[in-house]
C-alpha cells in the first residue's frame, strides 16, 4: 500500500514518549511486523496482543518504537505503541 502521507508533515511527527523524530517503516520491517503479529508475538506498551496486520506504519529514528498509520492518519497514542525491545531479529 503506498503511504499518501504529507512530507512536511512527516518532518514534524515525532514519538509523544520521547520526542524523538519519526520516519516511515521500511516494507522489510513492515513485512517482519505483520509476521510476527499473525505468529501472535507482538505487544503493545501495554502488554495487550496486536492482532491486526499493519497497512503502514511509522518507527522512531532510533529504532525502538513503532505506530501505527490508518487511512493515511499516524495514531500516535503512547499506549498503542509497540516496543521492537519485544524483538529479537528485527531489521533495524
Amino acid at each position: 500500500m503506498t503511504m499518501a502521507i504529507d512530507r512536511r508533515l512527516l518532518e514534524i511527527l515525532c514519538c509523544p514518549v520521547s520526542r524523538r523524530p519519526l520516519r516511515l517503516l521500511r516494507a522489510d520491517q513492515q513485512q517482519w511486523l505483520n509476521a510476527a503479529i499473525g505468529a501472535g508475538s507482538v505487544q503493545d506498551v501495554n502488554g495487550r496482543a496486536v492482532s491486526a496486520p499493519f497497512q503502514a506504519g511509522l518507527i522512531s529514528d532510533d529504532g525502538k518504537v513503532i505506530y501505527r498509520i490508518e487511512d493515511d492518519i499516524p495514531v500516535l497514542l503512547p499506549e498503542d505503541g509497540i516496543g521492537t525491545v519485544q524483538f529479537q531479529g528485527f531489521p533495524g
